[in-house]
């Protein structure tokens, strides 16, 4: 009896690598811009097809199964390999280079420099793609990236840009309507703003020596870049990280109340496949993230410690 032949239908598992990379159905749709229902149909043919259960459905999430998992490692390699090869020698004359960073990153860091880039380097066209937190080489989906970690990813290279470190930021107006923040006690009477999770100031204010304080009125933020936004706006006191807030702090934007600096144990890394850096541009875009790093000052004051955040 002859093996059924399945069909390979590009745009469906285009579609699922997406939603298999997001673990979201709503952000694969943002990316390929189309409706989360076309996602979702498309996803649905495929399992109808092949017989198999790609995604557990939950209420708010997706989850990949065993079957999808598998489908998902290779397709990923697949489309990375695939883009490789075109971006190096199908359409050279091009020289685009794909930088993948997270929001804070990207907002405060590089869109500042990239004006020097252009001038650096005008053959190069830099395209600069969101990057989720990397697990595995094959989640690696751009040419570079940048991510926060250890430096311990298998397979990849890692080359570490910098460092940074938390201290608490307020905004002057905030700092008015309360009393004046004076010592780390005195966070008490003020609105905290957490970045994701509560580990962070729990860290700060064991460095602090206020490990039992309590805050009264607190507000968890997802996203870094709003975190520091509500900072700004006066809703809170946030751990800024630094270098990113200085121009902020410059300005006066944001007040630094206080010489008690974290450091993380976690730093900043530049990631990229093995073997991606003997293509020229990609080696040039490297170097010039290096170089940019090198030139960025990370001051530590008195009260610092370290933290694994």
């Amino acid at each position: 009896m002859a093996k059924h032949k399945f069909r390979l239908p590009l745009n469906s598992l285009r579609t699922f690598e997406a939603a298999a990379r997001r673990l979201s159905f709503k952000d694969a749709a943002e990316e390929l811009f189309v409706s989360p229902t076309t996602v979702s149909n498309q996803i649905r043919e495929l399992e109808r097809e092949w017989r198999c259960e790609l995604f557990i459905r939950k209420t708010r999430a997706v989850v990949l199964t065993d079957a999808g998992r598998s489908l998902a490692l290779v397709l990923g390699r697949a489309f990375a390999d695939i883009r490789t090869e075109i971006e190096t020698h199908v359409s050279p004359a091009t020289k685009a280079v794909t930088l993948a960073v997270g929001p804070i990153f990207g907002t405060r860091w590089l869109i500042p420099r990239l004006s020097g880039f252009r001038r650096a380097h005008p053959d190069i066209e830099l395209q600069l793609d969101h990057s989720p937190r990397i697990t595995s080489v094959e989640s690696v989906n751009s040419m570079i990236t940048v991510d926060w970690g250890t430096g311990q990813w298998d397979g990849l290279e890692v080359t570490r840009l910098f460092s940074v470190v938390y201290a608490a930021v307020v905004s002057p107006s905030l700092a008015e309507r309360h009393e004046p923040l004076v010592r780390p006690i005195d966070l008490a009477r003020f609105p905290i703003i957490h970045q994701r999770d509560r580990s962070e100031w729990t860290a700060w204010l064991d460095l602090a020596g206020e490990s039992n304080l309590s805050f009264r009125d607190e507000v968890v933020v997802m996203d870094s870049n709003i975190a520091v936004q509500a900072a700004i706006d006066g809703q809170g006191v946030a751990l800024g990280t630094f270098p990113f807030l200085d121009a902020e702090v410059a300005a006066g934007r944001l007040l630094r109340p206080f010489d008690v600096n974290l450091v993380p144990t976690r730093s900043y890394n530049l990631l990229t496949r093995h073997g991606a850096r003997s293509t020229p541009e990609v080696d040039a875009v490297c170097n010039w993230l290096l170089q940019e790093a090198q030139s960025t000052p990370v001051s530590l004051e008195r009260g610092a410690g370290q933290s694994d955040t």
